[in-house]
């Protein structure tokens, strides 16, 4: 298992589901639940760019400020999913 989500970066023992979700509905540890379910990418149209900022506003909106979210998702675009 990763340690963190290959395609938003949040640490794997942060989601609540533990993972995401393959096709025939087994775990998948590579990717977070709220980033892969059911075999594909709950967002399959963003960039790694596009991924830094909904991820940025996502924490901002609990609390942490702005310019650390920003620390938080800096590492994206060199995911598993961004690279290849």
């Amino acid at each position: 298992m990763s340690k963190s989500c290959q395609s938003c970066g949040m640490p794997m023992k942060k989601d609540p589901q533990g993972g995401g979700s393959n096709a025939d509905g087994s775990k998948n540890n590579e990717y977070c639940s709220l980033c892969y379910a059911s075999g594909a990418f709950t967002q399959p149209d963003f960039t790694a760019e596009d991924m830094q900022r909904f991820c940025v506003e996502k924490i901002s909106e609990c609390g942490i400020p702005r310019f650390v979210a920003r620390l938080f998702t800096r590492n994206i675009p060199k995911l598993h999913r961004w690279s290849a």
